[in-house]
């Protein structure tokens, strides 16, 4: 068998195709989570938590990784071709033929796995719900976008049309900086999540300082006439203060068994926040919805934005104090 006529790979070759592969991968996954992460916060499961920071569940790094790569990707291939149109034996080397049968075989993969766990989803009787519809839908089209890409490099297509090759890649381009620029209408901008997340701090203070004030009453069957009252590091620790302004949390006792604390808040809470609160018993001073505190949780740490006060009243029939003689 003759090989002299055959090209030999040269390590360019092997280094331009072995970044561009892995820049590739690497940006349709992190595309196709990304957008997962959108339908996932545009479609939330009532059974299951999520965080009220977006960017800090992954969120931000597909992105980047989109960002990043993608361009990576873009501007690999394009010098690949300019070697190709140079040296037309350079699309039969080897590392080419072997990474477009390989990409062409995952994504061929991709999209019968995904197919199947419709199928299985629809024979097992389960509600199709349309967070799930939509994840499968996109799946599908990612892969079969990828498969049919490659299947036209790899018959010389995109070759034989370079200007249909350009307008492609602009596509990409434009659909993944449309995607991305949507997330922020979907899950808001980094600096709305920041916010939300000083507004779930405060929260998480303020029923740190409600517990606090409920056990002061019952070591002393009397509210604390101040916050500095609870600063007692062998009985309640450190009473938190406000960490997006570094000042301390208003309250005041308004009767003998009650009280009120006061906060300043970004914005208005969210539903998945509230509804997440009704489901877990986060803290072990429950109050009903007037705000008295009694034995079932519920959610009464709904706010607006600017300052929200919230009323509090101790039912000692619930909490009674811990020396009845006192």
């Amino acid at each position: 068998m003759d090989t002299t006529n055959k090209p030999k790979v040269t390590a360019k070759d092997f280094f331009l195709w072995a970044g561009a592969m892995v820049a590739f991968y690497w940006s349709i996954v992190a595309y196709v989570f990304l957008v997962l992460d959108y339908i996932d916060y545009a479609f939330p499961n009532p059974l299951a938590y999520y965080p009220s920071d977006p960017y800090q569940s992954g969120i931000s790094y597909e992105m980047a990784s989109i960002i990043v790569l993608l361009p990576t990707f873009l501007l690999l291939m394009r010098v690949i071709r300019a070697d190709m149109a140079r040296d037309p034996s350079r699309t039969d080397i080897w590392v080419r033929r072997w990474a477009l049968i390989l990409t062409l075989f995952v994504a061929g993969a991709a999209m019968a796995g995904d197919l199947i766990a419709l199928l299985t989803a629809f024979l097992s009787g389960e509600a199709l719900s349309t967070a799930f519809l939509l994840k499968v839908l996109v799946i599908f089209l990612v892969a079969a976008g990828v498969f049919l890409h490659f299947v036209a490099d790899l018959k010389g297509y995109w070759s034989a049309y370079p200007s249909r090759k350009r307008m492609v890649a602009l596509g990409v381009a434009v659909l993944a900086i449309a995607t991305i620029i949507a997330g922020f209408f979907i899950v808001g901008t980094p600096r709305e999540a920041r916010l939300q997340r000083f507004d779930d701090q405060k929260i998480g203070d303020l029923q740190n300082i409600q517990s606090q004030v409920v056990y002061y009453w019952q070591a002393k069957r009397a509210l604390p006439k101040t916050l500095a009252d609870l600063n007692n590091s062998l009985s309640y620790g450190p009473v938190p203060v406000d960490a997006q302004t570094g000042q301390p949390y208003a309250y005041e006792a308004t009767g003998a068994l009650s009280f009120k604390l006061c906060a300043m808040f970004n914005g208005e809470s969210h539903e998945d926040r509230n509804r997440f609160s009704e489901a877990r018993p986060m803290m072990p001073i429950p109050t009903d919805d007037a705000g008295v505190i009694k034995g079932m949780m519920q959610d009464n740490w709904r706010h607006g934005a600017g300052e929200t006060c919230f009323d509090r009243s101790i039912d000692p029939s619930f909490y009674p104090p811990m020396n009845p003689k006192f």
